[in-house]
C-alpha cells in the first residue's frame, strides 16, 4: 500500500529544504569566489615589458629628429606610472629612433632614477666608422643590456653591409644582443642572421609591420609563413610586441591568437618576448589596451604566461626587476 504523505511529512520536508537552503546560501559565497579564483588566469611573479619607449618634450635643449603620431611627451617618470597601474614589473627601454637617432642619453637619464624598473637599449649607427667603439662603451654605462639596428626597407641596408657586420662583430665581442627590425623586409633579416651565426639576435614585432594609425592592414599576418620559417635560426629569438596593433576586431583583440599560436609552436615560448611597444603604438591602443589580453586570456596557461610574458625577456636579455 503506498505511503501517504502526512501534515508532519509536508512539515519536515519543507523545514529540509529551508534548512538546506539556507545553509547552501551561507557557502555560496565562498564557492563563487573559489570559483572565480580557479577560473582567473594566474598573474606572473614578474611581468617584463619587451619594448617600451620614453621621451621628453620636444624643446630646443632636447630636439626631437623628426615627430611622429605619439603623444607630446611620455617621460621616463610618466611610463612608470602607466607600468605599474596594470602591474608590469619592468621594461627593456629603446630609446626612440624617431625622436633621438643614436643619441641615448635620455634614456641613462632616466635609468638612473628608475634603476630597478629599466634596462636599456639603444639604436647604433652602421654609418660611424668608429661604432664598435660605441658598443664597447654603450657596455660599460650603467643598465644597458643590448643594442638595436634598423633594417626596413626604408633603411636601404643590404645583409652584407659593411657596417652592420662591424656591429655583428662588436656585439659579439661585448655580448650584447642585436635588436633589429626588419618588418616588411623579412628575406633581408634572415640573410643577416644567417651571416652571422655567432651574434644573438631579438627581432623586433615579429618581423611583421604594423600600422601607425588604425585600422589594421587588409592582410596584416601577411608574412606569418616567412616568420614560422625564421624560427629555424637558433641565435634568434623574437618579440611578441605591438601585436594588438593588428587585430580587426575591437578590444580585447580575440583575432590575434590563432596566428600567435602559430609562432608560439614555431619558435616555443621560451623564445618569444611579449611587448606592447608602447608608445609606438599610443595611436592604435592605450598601454592597458596592449597589456590586459595576455593577463586574461585562456589561450595561455599559467606556466605559457609566465614564460612569455616576463620569462623569456629576463633569460634573453640577462636581466629582470627588482620588485620593491
Amino acid at each position: 500500500m503506498a505511503h501517504k504523505s502526512t501534515g508532519v511529512d509536508r512539515l519536515i520536508d519543507r523545514r529540509s529544504v529551508l534548512q538546506a537552503g539556507a545553509a547552501l546560501a551561507a557557502v555560496a559565497p565562498g564557492l563563487l569566489r573559489a570559483g572565480r579564483a580557479e577560473a582567473e588566469p594566474r598573474r606572473p611573479a614578474v611581468v617584463i615589458d619587451s619594448q617600451v619607449h620614453a621621451y621628453a618634450a620636444n624643446t630646443p635643449e632636447r630636439p626631437w629628429f623628426r615627430v611622429p603620431n605619439w603623444p607630446p611627451h611620455v617621460t621616463g617618470d610618466e611610463m612608470v606610472a602607466a607600468m605599474d597601474k596594470v602591474g608590469v614589473d619592468g621594461a627593456i627601454y629603446i630609446s626612440p629612433f624617431s625622436m633621438y637617432q643614436y643619441d641615448g642619453s635620455y634614456a641613462v637619464e632616466v635609468q638612473k632614477v628608475h634603476p630597478d624598473k629599466f634596462a636599456l637599449v639603444k639604436p647604433v649607427n652602421p654609418d660611424d666608422p668608429a661604432v664598435a667603439d660605441v658598443i664597447a662603451d654603450w657596455k660599460k654605462t650603467p643598465g644597458t643590456v643590448g643594442i638595436r639596428i634598423i633594417m626596413t626597407k626604408e633603411a636601404k641596408r643590404t645583409p652584407d653591409d659593411p657596417g652592420l657586420e662591424r656591429i655583428c662583430r662588436a656585439a659579439v665581442k661585448n655580448d650584447f644582443p642585436v635588436n633589429v627590425l626588419f618588418w616588411g623586409n623579412v628575406d633581408a633579416g634572415t640573410a643577416l642572421i644567417d651571416r652571422h651565426p655567432d651574434t644573438r639576435f631579438i627581432i623586433d614585432h615579429m618581423a611583421i609591420e604594423q600600422p601607425q594609425v588604425p585600422p589594421a592592414p587588409a592582410q596584416p599576418w601577411a608574412d606569418l609563413p616567412k616568420v614560422v620559417e625564421l624560427a629555424k635560426r637558433k641565435n634568434a629569438v623574437i618579440k611578441i610586441s605591438g601585436a594588438c596593433t593588428l587585430s580587426k576586431e575591437p578590444y580585447p583583440f580575440p583575432d590575434i591568437w590563432d596566428p600567435l599560436k602559430r609562432i608560439f609552436d614555431a619558435w616555443g615560448l621560451d623564445r618569444c618576448l611579449w611587448g606592447t611597444d608602447w608608445t609606438r603604438a599610443f595611436a592604435v591602443v592605450n598601454y592597458e589596451q596592449a597589456v590586459e589580453p595576455f593577463l586574461k586570456t585562456d589561450r595561455l596557461s599559467d606556466t605559457e604566461r609566465a614564460m612569455l610574458m616576463g620569462g623569456a625577456t629576463a633569460k634573453a636579455y640577462g636581466w629582470s626587476p627588482k620588485k620593491t
